[in-house]
């Protein structure tokens, strides 16, 4: 498997005509990876780097999914004493109502929309998108960067795969091994060889225009990309 080069490949979850039990046990799975191999956990330093030591923070995910990287920062907020108020934003209308159904928070803010169709009427404090990045071309990011700078007061942060071997392997193997979802069987190594390498994280902020962020690799092969507004 030759990585230098991102592939453009589609992922079954971009199409339109998937079985919403399917997307379903797709999200069931995604959230399940997420809390073993450290994704949510990721997503809460973004937060914490951003939010600093305030105590109230209005958050919102684009392409939010089944809510499950909600759920884990509103579980911190209580864990810290910290007010979270939640909005997530996903194309996808069944997304959102299975979102619904498993939020037992306080009450959360739910748009299905095309984030970049979204006008807040009040910017919230911090976006954020988590494996949702990879889905796009470069030149879609460019424009999704500078709507997260333009849309968040204190700043933006992105969870996202790296494209490295090991990781195509690895995770290969492991949804191949435990998981029932032939979405994610497909789409989760797929998706590594959709992702990036930081050297063109570079090349897509400075097409940005976006001069201040910050990219930190973290395991098992992330970036946590932290972008705070001057």
């Amino acid at each position: 498997m030759n990585l230098s080069a991102r592939s453009y490949t589609k992922e079954l979850l971009d199409g339109n005509n998937i079985p919403f039990i399917d997307i379903m046990q797709n999200m069931k799975e995604l959230n399940v990876i997420n809390t073993w191999l450290g994704g949510h956990d990721i997503t809460i330093q973004g937060l914490k780097v951003l939010c600093g030591n305030k105590k109230s923070i209005n958050i919102c995910e684009i392409g939010c999914g089944g809510g499950d990287n909600l759920h884990a920062i509103a579980n911190w907020g209580k864990k810290n004493n910290v007010t979270i108020n939640c909005t997530g934003i996903d194309i996808k209308e069944e997304c959102i109502d299975y979102a619904k159904q498993q939020w037992n928070h306080a009450p959360a803010k739910w748009i299905v929309s095309d984030y970049i169709k979204v006008v807040f009427e009040e910017k919230p404090d911090i976006i954020f998108s988590s494996l949702f990045c990879h889905h796009f071309t470069e030149e879609e990011l460019v424009q999704q960067l500078r709507w997260m700078k333009a849309n968040s007061v204190k700043g933006f942060f992105i969870n996202d795969l790296q494209r490295h071997v090991l990781a195509y392997h690895s995770i290969k193997l492991l949804t191949k091994a435990f998981s029932s979802s032939y979405l994610v069987k497909n789409d989760a190594p797929l998706s590594v060889t959709r992702g990036f390498k930081k050297t063109e994280w570079d090349n897509i902020f400075a097409k940005a225009g976006i001069k201040h962020y910050n990219i930190q690799w973290k395991w098992a092969f992330r970036y946590l990309i932290t972008c705070m507004n001057e």
